[in-house]
């Protein structure tokens, strides 16, 4: 066990020995830190939370009460093999959130992202991969082998089908099942999950400038209307854009894929 000097562990905490804690962390009372757990520099763990299996925490993160960091894989495949979870820098792991380790045949290591605020009751599986700057509302489930790109957002009470991706900047609605593939900046709604319409909110909110919206705006519309297959018209889009935006979402169709996509509401 190595704890640095300026950590403050609470008396009622339980730290196993071989545990890492780095430099100013603070452990609240009845927290449960495993063997095999890294805490970073300044890492707050609040009271009753437990952070277990071979796991890492970034710098600055704060996991508040009641959440369980680091549980072996909710799969029944799993037998025990020595699988990771890796939580980058200032994440924020709200009340009993869950985030389990990795599985040996998905890669053995679960991946959160910087700046992440992971909200009450929320769960990212197995071998996922969250980007940086996701937000995932309260209760919202995200299934194993899920990749979510940078600056996703989810809302409240949705889940998100095991092995599907959704690209950087889209936004899922509230209550909503994704089952198929979300292209970057998309907006998703309803129920079952329908591609509708571009994520424009959160693009002018990153300071993407008219042309680049402009832009964006007349790919959705060719993907949506123009003749060919959905693959045939990322491919025009491939070929013919200059905008690097533009050129964003076609690589992402074009990319190998477990999924089927969500195609834009109303297109062909």
């Amino acid at each position: 066990m190595s704890i640095h000097p300026t950590a403050r562990v609470h008396a009622s905490a339980v730290v196993e020995s071989g545990a890492v804690i780095g430099e100013g962390c603070e452990i609240g009372p009845f927290c449960t830190v495993g063997a095999e757990v890294t805490l970073g520099l300044r890492v707050v763990l609040k009271s009753h939370a437990v952070i277990t299996g071979w796991t890492e925490i970034g710098d600055e993160t704060v996991v508040f009460p009641f959440a369980t960091v680091g549980e072996v894989p909710q799969d029944l495949k799993y037998h025990g093999e020595r699988t990771r979870l890796v939580i980058g820098k200032r994440c924020r792991i709200r009340e009993a959130a869950t985030l389990n380790t990795g599985t040996e045949g998905g890669g053995g290591v679960t991946r959160i992202g910087d700046d992440v605020l992971i909200m009450t009751g929320a769960h990212v599986g197995h071998d996922a991969q969250i980007g940086n700057r996701v937000i995932l509302v309260n209760h919202v489930a995200i299934a194993g082998h899920c990749v979510l790109g940078d600056d996703v957002i989810v809302g409240g009470l949705s889940g998100v089908h095991q092995w599907v991706r959704i690209g950087q900047g889209a936004i899922i609605g509230a209550v909503t099942m994704v089952t198929n593939d979300v292209i970057p900046y998309g907006l998703v709604q309803a129920p079952r999950g329908e591609l509708d319409g571009l994520n424009l909110v959160g693009l002018k909110r990153r300071g993407v400038d008219r042309a680049g919206i402009t832009a964006l705006r007349a790919a959705y519309q060719t993907l949506a209307q123009e003749d060919g297959s959905f693959l045939d018209r990322a491919r025009k889009l491939a070929e013919e854009s200059d905008s690097p935006l533009v050129r964003e979402i076609a690589d992402f169709i074009l990319s190998k894929s477990d999924r089927s996509f969500l195609t834009p509401k109303g297109g062909r």
